[in-house]
């Protein structure tokens, strides 16, 4: 009994000096002690010449030897494999991998280069709230309730409170800036708007809008004119056609839209201008008198003109792009192709 306790003992020592240095000195150690020919098989075969009443003293020195030999083996064997995977995975004498580089969403690329345009022209930026009361959206706009040209604009309202909505157009912040009273003015403002359409190549529920506001005494729809002939020839070039069609909008009177030659058919016709060459890029007009007194502007001293544009019809011109949807899939094979232009 005693030389089996010193025998354990002595192996306990041997395996505490093993430092295994590849898989074949592990398995050696492996067949060694813990094979079905090993030595702790072995010292576990002793037990039948151990006497009745130590069996259970050395039961437990041989369980306690045991879990040390597999501790030892399962540790030398974690380390051995964490280092060949680290060995054969990692090269560290490489150069490191290149960080991908973001992009700028092609609408916010679209939206800066067109304020910066306006800016060059003395007009400042502003913007309001997303979600919007009935007079700033509509009624302030010479659109009273049961004003027909409001079914115009399919709105989103809040379920709670029907005076309250999802903005139509981000002509609520020009509502906004003329109440403060503080004269001349003269805005751009863009942002998001939304209206309950059907998604389609050209439409959807959601969109950006820039519009602009001028207002100082003598303001006239030649000034309008020449402002947009400008904004039209920085952003498209001076080759690009333009002409103006009257129109009709509640807020200005008189109105007109304007449209520039389909620069993705380069006006043979496609799905986006409908197979006409022209597409409808802004509506503008002299600010309605109506909406001038609305807001505390006396309209004899004062007049101005106002214009909006949906910044995703710019864009799929600008970049010939002809699927609006593309802008909100999150496609990074698309969104990628704008990386150059950062």
């Amino acid at each position: 009994m005693e030389n089996l306790l010193q025998q354990i003992e002595g192996y306990r020592q041997e395996i505490s000096s093993i430092q295994p240095n590849g898989a074949e000195t592990l398995e050696t150690y492996r067949i060694r002690f813990l094979g079905t020919k090993g030595i702790v098989k072995a010292l576990f075969g002793e037990m039948k010449n151990v006497p009745a009443e130590r069996k259970k003293e050395f039961g437990a020195i041989l369980n306690d030897f045991k879990q040390f030999a597999e501790a030892k083996y399962e540790q030398w064997k974690a380390g051995l494999t964490s280092t060949e995977e680290q060995a054969g995975s990692v090269d560290l004498t490489l150069p490191g991998d290149p960080l991908n580089v973001g992009s700028r969403h092609p609408i916010s690329l679209v939206r800066n280069e067109i304020l910066s345009i306006f800016r060059r022209l003395g007009f400042s930026v502003a913007e309001g709230p997303e979600i919007e009361d009935d007079w700033h959206n509509f009624t302030a706009l010479n659109l009273p309730e049961n004003h027909p040209a409001r079914d115009m604009q399919d709105t989103f309202y809040l379920h709670r409170s029907p005076d309250w909505l999802l903005r139509t157009h981000t002509s609520n912040v020009q509502i906004r800036e003329m109440e403060k009273g503080k004269l001349p003015i003269r805005i751009v403002n863009p942002g998001r708007v939304y209206r309950n359409e059907t998604i389609s190549a050209r439409a959807h529920c959601f969109f950006h809008q820039v519009e602009g506001l001028y207002i100082d005494e003598h303001v006239s729809f030649a000034d309008l004119k020449q402002t947009l002939y400008f904004f039209v020839q920085e952003l498209f070039g001076r080759d690009v056609k333009i002409r103006f069609r009257p129109s009709y909008f509640p807020f200005t009177e008189p109105s007109a839209e304007m449209d520039i030659s389909c620069l993705i058919c380069n006006g043979k016709g496609c799905n986006v201008c409908k197979h006409t060459g022209w597409v409808e890029i802004l509506g503008c007009g002299m600010v309605h008198p109506q909406v001038l007194e609305n807001c505390g502007i006396d309209s004899n001293k004062y007049t101005g003109y106002a214009f909006g544009m949906g910044i995703e019809r710019i864009t799929m011109l600008k970049y010939q792009i002809n699927d609006l949807r593309l802008f909100s899939e999150n496609d990074v094979r698309f969104l990628e192709q704008f990386t150059a232009s950062l």
